[in-house]
């Protein structure tokens, strides 16, 4: 197994990269206004590496070992959870040769809904974020008593 002591990304783009211009070239599944890019790689909780993945053929969530410890050896295509700060997601279990053993959830598939790499990227950005990032938390105060204390300090009394 491979493990990712350093960002994967530009392996990733390498990789990937010659896919499109070998297995992947010229297939009608690809948008021609993409090319390949690795967005917002950064450490999982469980010290693995995860972010977004931008190819002509499909915009998915990468998830890489970059420790052996607590990542888990399956049978290509099967399936496994990853937890992150925001949730929970299902991701398939892959092999590349120069790669390695790797997990990866679609998120776009194929990916024609996007004109420009632009547009790709600025959704990769979101997803990363939203990947990695606390979910926002619902404020402890009831509506009544913030208002009251808005009164308190603005003076108003109640």
């Amino acid at each position: 197994m491979k493990i990712w002591a350093n960002d994967p990304s530009s392996e990733l783009v390498s990789v990937f990269a010659d896919i499109a211009r070998t297995r992947m070239a010229d297939l009608p599944i690809c948008n021609a206004a993409l090319s390949v890019e690795a967005v917002g790689f950064a450490r999982t909780p469980q010290g693995h590496w995860a972010g977004v993945m931008i190819t002509p053929w499909a915009i998915n969530l990468l998830c890489l070992p970059g420790q052996e410890e607590a990542w888990p050896v399956l049978a290509a295509c099967s399936k496994h959870d990853w937890r992150f700060p925001s949730g929970d997601y299902e991701f398939t279990v892959a092999e590349e040769a120069r790669i390695g053993n790797y997990h990866l959830c679609s998120l776009f598939s194929p990916a024609f809904e996007f004109p420009t790499q632009e547009q790709a990227r600025l959704t990769a950005l979101a997803v990363s974020h939203a990947l990695h990032a606390e979910p926002m938390a619902a404020p402890d105060v009831a509506p009544a008593k913030a208002a009251a204390g808005r009164r308190a300090f603005l003076g108003l009394g109640r």
